[in-house]
């Protein structure tokens, strides 16, 4: 009985966390402009999508943005987290409290800090200052999500690896690297998803005519949500899964060929 009751507390939690993504990708496929009435299935708002240039705009500035955004914080953090875990004592305490800052603070206080500072240095606003925003926004994530995975390494790999005559790049290359890669993807998955949801930095740190699909939902609530973006909502919840899905697959099967091996 306590089994069922358990279940149905679980079923509950999930139900309410997942609901309005449900009602998002359900009211995708409505055929009236209203939110809160059903008028038949549709599929027009998808074709509206991608012939109205400011969705579509916005669209592929995110996309550009969080994939640079992605790239720079997975490489620098993992570097960083590597480096991190080589301190020891006052200095590696030092340093993960500084790392911990922007992510405990609020969104829309590293916004203002970044925007102030690169006022200081005279850096015109736009798609630069954008990208370099979200990049130092997500490093700090990708760091806490790669340093448990080092910590977790033996040691003994890599000193064996520098004994046999395995240069410090060779040996962060082909032994450290392929271990962590978990954690790496992981933390690159979350710089991804960081990157797209955030309005704060985003919106703080552009300039004129860059405006990424946070910053057009924002522009448009005023005025009244367009229901295509319920529908390239939901395209880009899809794709987000796919790839969940596959990098999970991928992972399942690496573990199943390294038990393998290891018998």
């Amino acid at each position: 009985m306590k089994k069922i009751i358990d279940k149905i507390y679980l079923f509950l939690i999930f139900a309410f966390l997942y609901a309005p993504i449900f009602v998002l990708i359900v009211f995708s496929f409505n055929n009236s402009k209203l939110k809160g009435s059903w008028a038949g299935f549709t599929l027009k708002w998808y074709k509206n999508l991608f012939n109205d240039p400011a969705i579509l705009s916005s669209l592929w500035t995110t996309i550009i943005v969080a994939v640079v955004a992605t790239l720079v914080s997975t490489i620098v953090g993992t570097l960083a987290a590597i480096a991190i875990n080589e301190l020891k004592g006052v200095s590696k305490t030092a340093i993960l409290n500084i790392n911990y800052l922007p992510v405990i603070n609020p969104d829309i206080v590293t916004a203002v800090a970044l925007m102030g500072f690169f006022g200081l240095i005279n850096l015109k606003m736009g798609y630069t200052t954008m990208i370099i925003s979200h990049i130092v926004f997500c490093i700090p994530y990708v760091i806490l999500s790669i340093l448990p995975k080092l910590s977790q390494l033996q040691k003994n790999t890599v000193e064996a690896a520098l004994d046999l005559g395995a240069t410090p790049f060779y040996a962060l290359r082909y032994v450290v690297i392929p271990q962590i890669k978990p954690a790496i993807l992981t933390g690159a998955l979350m710089a991804f998803t960081l990157s797209i949801d955030d309005f704060a930095i985003s919106f703080f740190n552009t300039g004129q005519g860059v405006s990424n699909l946070s910053i057009t939902i924002y522009s448009m609530a005023r005025k009244g949500i367009n229901p295509s973006i319920n529908a390239v909502s939901t395209i880009m919840l899809v794709v987000l899964l796919i790839l969940l899905l596959i990098i999970n697959k991928r992972s399942e099967k690496q573990n199943t060929n390294k038990k393998i091996n290891e018998v």
